[in-house]
């Protein structure tokens, strides 16, 4: 754990682990190398511009991290967060410095898929849906209630009864002609813009349009989108079984073949 290229205090995480004011996003890197780092390095200048009003060091963070990814021969999970450790709670309008920490963990194995989640729907949307923040108390709290109640994990559902996301997820279904991403406010995801791209490549059509959880088990298949862990199947909603698509394996090894690009 390393901020701005140095071991970081105590003093210096206070501000992040007391008010959460931030934004990060998390790489699986390979190799030195990063499927769609385009794109995470794009979320991060734009979520540090919605937070902080200024303009983030781009190459900076991808210096940093790319140090932090060489101490692993083996593939690893790259988080940047980008915080200000001097935060006031009274005025957190009287400065605007924000830092950059990054952390890294092993990654999940890639020579096993992923078995089938079985997700049980909470009425709840993020605070700021479009930003990807460091506020994890209330997707945590969706998804511990969802594993209480027997399930793998909380899908999101709004006032409307329309999905929108999973806590650290997207989720996309398949009506049988092609992809469906719910109409909602929710992360636009990094693995579900490759996974776009992936589609395109296949000849799949992809769409947005609101999705009920009601109508989402009655679809051809659904499946989750993480950087960390790929394309993921759904098995059941609420206890409806889905089914196991072929599709949903071919987008995930299609994924997994997209080339990295140098961190």
């Amino acid at each position: 754990m390393e901020l701005n290229g140095r071991p970081v205090s105590t003093g210096e995480l206070a501000g992040l682990a007391l008010y959460g004011y931030g934004h990060f996003t998390t790489m699986l890197v390979t190799d030195l190398r990063v499927r769609g780092l385009g794109l995470h390095m794009d979320r991060l200048a734009r979520d540090c511009r919605t937070l902080f009003g200024t303009e983030l060091d781009i190459p900076r963070v991808r210096e940093l991290a790319r140090r932090a990814a060489r101490a692993h021969t083996f593939p690893c999970v790259v988080r940047v967060t980008v915080y200000d450790p001097g935060i006031d709670l009274a005025r957190p309008s009287a400065r605007s410095l924000p830092q950059i920490l990054v952390t890294t963990r092993p990654a999940p194995s890639s020579t096993v898929p992923p078995p089938p989640v079985r997700l049980g729907t909470r009425a709840f949307v993020r605070d700021a849906p479009q930003v990807k923040s460091t506020g994890l108390f209330g997707v945590l709290r969706q998804r511990r209630s969802a594993q209480l109640d027997g399930y793998d994990d909380a899908l999101f559902t709004g006032a409307d009864g329309r999905v929108s996301e999973g806590p650290t997820w997207n989720i996309g279904f398949l009506d049988g002609a092609g992809i469906i991403w719910p109409q909602a406010p929710c992360l636009p995801g990094v693995t579900a813009q490759l996974v776009d791209q992936v589609a395109d490549t296949l000849g799949v059509p992809v769409s947005v349009r609101p999705v009920t959880s009601a109508i989402g088990t009655r679809m051809k298949g659904a499946f989750t989108t993480n950087a960390a862990t790929g394309v993921r199947a759904v098995s059941t909603i609420d206890g409806a079984h889905l089914p196991q698509s072929a599709l949903v394996r071919e987008l995930g090894r299609a994924y997994q073949d997209l080339p990295g690009e140098a961190l």
